[in-house]
């Protein structure tokens, strides 16, 4: 994808963004958020969506009474900004998800296993400042299995997304079902949401925790203590 066509040129072109509503407006696919539109893109189009994306960075800047003509520290905030937006903190709407191979549980593992802390980096849908924190991940295993550093990659990918963190926990499940269908799955996530630190109530030390448990840790309390047991003494040892 090389084109540098401008998002829009009046009287010849529709901005990019408005083409690709509707085409999934047409399609009758969502675009919360957090959802993932990739598979809606057609080539060239991330280029041109990253000109318009920059283009209207621009505006809000002069809307704020930034000199970003004269002033050398804002000249090309817009453009980074862009970049930011659509190819880092908001990749898992824009990017596919990372190949994740599964394989066989060829032994037929049903032992409980815990991966983390994972860091996850999400934006608040509602401020679009930072949510920072860590993911903690059960697995009781089905017929399939994936490799441990593949958590941390989808887990990347949903939370590269605007979120409220009760949904991304949802979301970050559903992926990790599809990937390995599991016989039991448990997620926990602790994050520092910087529209409580940085503006509003100003809380530096708040934090929120959230979990989700589906199939076995759902139905044997004791499996879901041994996940919670279990992240509690990785805490301990990393001096969480």
């Amino acid at each position: 994808m090389t084109s540098t066509l401008p998002s829009s040129l009046p009287g010849q072109l529709t901005p990019v963004s408005r083409r690709i509503r509707e085409r999934l407006e047409a399609a009758g696919v969502p675009f919360l958020a957090n959802d993932n539109i990739a598979d809606h893109l057609l080539d060239g189009e991330m280029e041109q969506l990253e000109l318009e994306v920059a283009g209207k960075v621009r505006d809000l800047l002069r809307s704020l009474v930034i000199d970003i003509e004269n002033d050398h520290n804002t000249e090309e905030t817009a453009e980074r900004v862009a970049r930011m937006y659509l190819h880092e903190v908001f990749k898992g709407r824009y990017h596919e998800q990372p190949k994740i191979a599964s394989f066989p549980n060829v032994k037929q593992l049903d032992e409980i296993y815990t991966v983390g802390p994972i860091s996850v980096r999400s934006a608040c849908s509602h401020h679009l400042v930072p949510i920072l924190g860590n993911c903690w991940i059960g697995i009781k295993p089905g017929e399939r299995v994936i490799g441990l550093s593949k958590f941390s990659r989808v887990a990347d990918w949903v939370f590269s997304r605007p979120h409220i963190q009760e949904e991304a926990v949802m979301i970050l499940a559903d992926e990790i079902e599809r990937l390995c269908q599991p016989q039991g799955l448990a997620i926990l996530v602790k994050a520092q949401h910087y529209c409580m630190k940085w503006r509003g109530v100003k809380e530096p030390q708040t934090s929120m925790v959230n979990s989700v448990v589906r199939g076995d840790f759902r139905h044997d309390p004791s499996l879901k203590a041994e996940f919670f047991e279990l992240v509690k003494q990785q805490e301990s040892v990393l001096g969480y």
